[in-house]
């Protein structure tokens, strides 16, 4: 009788010197790396709780973000972890399909708001393989988590617009998808606005002790009431 699903969380990881460009008008370049660590051990906290995972494969050649992965437990894969979050997350999927893992759950690292229990809801309601899960950005645009199974029976593709066009790459690929929708899951932090919709929140979290030791919310409500 077969145990639990081989199932693996995989969270790509670019280098964490360029992490979050697009966070330049509410977070100096300095303070980016160690946001992005913050958000990324907050995932890693709630992916390493989580129930009916058989691992977590983080994709990175970013030496810090590899020795806090490995202290929950995370192996480290690099195969084309330059080549952006399409290719880091392709190499991952291809590298547990050869291993003959049942599944792989992709995550983003910056969705600090995600908990052990939006996770294990995802891997509860999975439907028998082939299958495709997904859970979008809170405006149904990005695919904030994609559960595969096996690992490459949908190819996956992201940027701003993913979530629509993963569901008809699904559909291509004669699977029905399972949409669920989760808050925290639902809220990546790319954006100002996005900051600022975070910490409206006042979470326990990494990432918000992050923002609050270096005055960040309060510096953009500063920024914000000038240009008003």
């Amino acid at each position: 009788m077969k145990g639990e699903p081989d199932i693996w969380a995989v969270i790509p990881v670019k280098e964490t010197a360029a992490a979050k460009e697009r966070l330049a008008d509410a977070v100096p370049r300095h303070l980016r790396p160690g946001l992005a660590l913050a958000m990324l051990e907050d995932v890693l906290a709630a992916v390493a709780q989580a129930r009916g995972l058989a691992g977590i494969a983080v994709v990175t050649i970013d030496p810090a973000a590899a020795v806090l992965a490995q202290r929950y437990g995370a192996r480290i894969l690099s195969h084309d972890a330059r080549r952006g979050h399409t290719a880091a997350v392709a190499a991952a999927a291809r590298t547990l399909q050869a291993e003959g893992r049942d599944g792989m759950l992709q995550m983003p690292g910056d969705i600090p708001l995600v908990t052990a229990g939006e996770i294990s809801l995802l891997l509860a309601l999975r439907r028998a393989a082939p299958s495709f899960t997904i859970a979008p950005s809170r405006d149904d645009f990005g695919s904030n988590a994609v559960l595969v199974c096996p690992p490459t029976a949908v190819p996956l593709t992201f940027g701003d617009d993913s979530f629509y066009p993963h569901l008809r790459a699904a559909q291509a690929c004669g699977i029905k998808s399972l949409t669920v929708r989760q808050p925290g899951i639902g809220l990546d932090i790319d954006r100002p606005e996005d900051i600022a919709a975070f910490a409206q929140l006042r979470s326990h979290t990494r990432t918000q002790a992050y923002l609050d030791r270096h005055g960040l919310p309060q510096r953009n409500h500063q920024q914000s009431g000038a240009v008003a």
